[in-house]
């Protein structure tokens, strides 16, 4: 299950850098928004952007799948660990602790016998 989801989060990765990279930017019309282009100058600064070109659809679709993944995966991996320990010192076997040693019977008497 995790193998799956770890390869389609990848891929999408990929493939939202891929669809950012093809997709023009806002930049390159500041050229025609100053008389350089083809429309008019107003409706090239303030013209209302028409629906969503198919690039950036398909970028929000990869981005709700890559959402998607990461949560999944989140969710995967924090079971598991969560079936395991969590800290290495509690997967350390205890060790034997030393026995305390013990009080002297007589006031003048050593507390280990020779």
């Amino acid at each position: 299950m995790k193998e799956i989801l770890l390869v389609i989060h990848m891929l999408t990765a990929v493939g939202i850098v891929g669809l950012v990279l093809l997709q023009q930017g806002k930049g390159a019309d500041a050229g025609a928004a100053f008389g350089g282009g083809g429309g008019g100058a107003s409706q090239s600064l303030f013209g209302a952007r028409g629906s969503a070109t198919f690039l950036s659809r398909a970028t929000a679709v990869l981005a709700v799948i890559f959402f998607s993944t990461s949560l999944g995966l989140a969710v995967v991996y924090s079971r598991q660990s969560a079936e395991q320990a969590r800290s290495i010192t509690e997967q350390l076997p205890e060790a034997p602790s030393a026995p305390a040693p013990q009080a002297p019977a007589e006031p003048g008497a050593p507390a280990v016998p020779k």
